[in-house]
């Protein structure tokens, strides 16, 4: 989003130098935010409750390379994988099913996002955008391919290998800079992955504060981009 629409216009090296300085920006804004939240739960649904954090160091020993290796393998990283495919594998379904079903001459994928229109547009999106962070819960990254897909009318998920064609794609279905920036707050704030939420219950054992981790940044998302959108929309 940052070289295709803020410093594309640019030569090199202050293209570059901008890039780094808005995407710091983008950074300090998310840790910003994420202290705004902590100082907000704190006076609101924390309110009283002690703050404290204890960690117990274990004993120091020399490391086992290979304990080490076969240990993260099976207790993180296959375990992780698992939780992704099996939320991500029916949401792929889903979206092929909406992408490739048909009313009225439409996809259900055009029909939902033509719904979710009027409130994308608000915020400074549109409807398939906005469509493509729902349909995106699974995993955040189909979001640019759901995008993709639906611009181009196509009933699988593509991807452009071209900055210049996907930002020509963009601009020919309304994008414009306010857009842009719109759609990096919205990925910055918003409702976590599904794996994430899942991992929220198991360790708080709590819908509500699960429900509190998928609304919270969402809330603060959405006010985001309806702010940028009023002021230069």
């Amino acid at each position: 989003m940052i070289s295709m629409f803020f410093c594309g216009a640019l030569v090199f090296p202050l293209d570059s130098l901008l890039s780094a300085l808005l995407l710091t920006g983008v950074i300090l804004l998310g840790v910003g935010l994420t202290l705004l939240a902590s100082r907000l739960l704190s006076k609101t649904l924390l309110k009283g409750l002690p703050s404290s954090f204890t960690l117990e160091l274990p004993p120091y020993r020399k490391p086992q390379v290979m304990r080490v290796i076969v240990r993260s393998v099976l207790d993180r990283t296959l375990f992780v994988l698992g939780r992704a495919a099996a939320v991500s594998l029916p949401a792929g379904a889903v979206i092929w099913l909406m992408a490739n079903i048909r009313l009225e001459g439409l996809s259900l994928l055009q029909h939902c996002a033509g719904f979710l229109d009027p409130f994308a547009q608000w915020i400074g999106m549109d409807g398939f955008i906005l469509l493509a962070f729902i349909l995106g819960l699974p995993a955040n990254e189909i979001v640019m391919p759901i995008i993709l897909m639906s611009y181009l009318s196509a009933g699988h998920m593509m991807e452009i290998e071209s900055l210049t064609a996907f930002r020509q794609l963009l601009v020919q279905n309304g994008w414009t800079w306010v857009t842009a920036c719109c759609v990096m707050l919205f990925s910055l704030v918003h409702f976590p992955c599904a794996t994430t939420l899942w991992t929220i219950k198991k360790e708080t054992g709590s819908l509500r504060w699960t429900a509190v981790g998928f609304l919270l940044p969402t809330a603060l998302g959405i006010g985001l981009c309806a702010l940028v959108n009023l002021l230069f929309g």
